[in-house]
């Protein structure tokens, strides 16, 4: 499977740098970036190829890897799509917009490709997917960052937002897409609340599920990407789960 990737930075190094040494079938042979010298050093890293313009790469890869932000989904996920090629979607909060996620559905449908959504930076998913249509009643997300994650120089907890998901991706494009990745799973608008916390130096989620199957509770910890407080380690690391799965005979989960 070859693959393009589609923004160079944090998230986009931790995959590189795990996939590119195994011999698992996973060729991540192209890059782009809008910032061409990051671009660069990761294919260098890589033995692939840095791309000026995006469409060089479009018609010699299988998959791509979207890594960038909400913004590089609505400029390129179409033209993916157009083209036949699956994708992988980490800036999962530009499908909260339900026109736009729409149209994603229906280019791919009509044009044989498969859109793919890590489930990102907390832990859970497979059992919200199974009760989504089975009386689920609420599902809450309750997610405690650094200020330095948030930009914020701040000494005591504040609530930064309380309300529906597709709110919260508004005001924090780059930092909650985990309320996107779980709307999508369960098909509500969630409620959730971000809170800076200066006596936290994980990007905490805490979930609640409730529904005539019972409730469940998650509550996820991470460590920040070294050069990127705002990301989450699990966020790539379930990134290169996903890539590594289509090449597996036997499927474990959802």
């Amino acid at each position: 499977m070859k693959v393009g990737i589609i923004g160079c930075g944090a998230i986009a190094n931790i995959i590189t740098t795990s996939i590119v040494p195994e011999n698992n079938g996973i060729d991540i042979a192209y890059f782009f970036d809008k910032d061409i010298e990051k671009a660069e050093n990761l294919a260098s890293l890589a033995g692939g190829v840095a791309v000026l313009n995006f469409d060089d790469m479009m018609n010699d890869v299988d998959l791509i890897l979207e890594c960038a932000a909400p913004v590089s989904v609505k400029e390129y996920a179409p033209k993916v799509l157009e083209h036949g090629i699956d994708m992988i979607i980490m800036s999962i909060g530009a499908l909260m917009d339900n026109e736009f996620y729409n149209e994603l559905e229906q280019l791919a449908k009509n044009h044989g490709a498969k859109i793919h959504l890590p489930s990102g930076a907390i832990v859970g998913l497979d059992g919200i997917k199974a009760v989504a249509k089975f009386g689920l009643k609420n599902v809450t997300l309750t997610t405690r960052k650094s200020p330095k994650s948030l930009g914020k120089d701040i000494d005591t907890e504040e609530i930064l937002f309380e309300g529906k998901a597709s709110d919260a991706v508004k005001e924090f494009p780059l930092n909650i897409n985990v309320a996107a990745t779980i709307s999508i799973a369960c098909q509500k608008d969630i409620d959730v609340k971000i809170i800076v916390d200066p006596k936290v130096d994980r990007n905490v989620h805490e979930i609640v599920v409730k529904g005539d199957f019972g409730e469940f509770k998650t509550r996820t910890e991470n460590l920040p990407c070294e050069s990127n407080p705002k990301t989450s380690m699990l966020a790539a690391l379930s990134a290169i789960r996903l890539l590594k799965s289509f090449n597996e005979t036997i499927s474990v989960g959802m």
